[in-house]
C-alpha cells in the first residue's frame, strides 16, 4: 500500500511571525503565499502544521 500523503499550501504571509514559526513554514518547503508543497503523512508532518495552522491549508493527495 502507497504511503499517504498532504499537499501543504501556504495561505498567509510570514511577514510579522515568529521566528519558530518562520522557521517551521521554510523546513516545509513554504516561503512565499500560495507556494505548494507535498509532504509524507507522518507524526512529523502533522507537528508542522500543528504550529502553523492559521496560516496553511492542507489537503490529503
Amino acid at each position: 500500500m502507497a504511503d499517504k500523503n498532504l499537499t501543504i499550501r501556504l495561505t498567509r504571509s510570514l511577514s510579522g511571525r515568529s521566528a519558530n514559526q518562520i522557521a517551521t513554514a521554510n523546513s516545509l518547503g513554504l516561503k512565499k503565499i500560495g507556494d505548494n508543497t507535498i509532504q509524507p503523512d507522518n507524526a512529523a508532518t502533522r507537528g508542522k502544521i500543528a504550529k502553523i495552522s492559521h496560516l496553511v491549508a492542507v489537503t490529503e493527495a
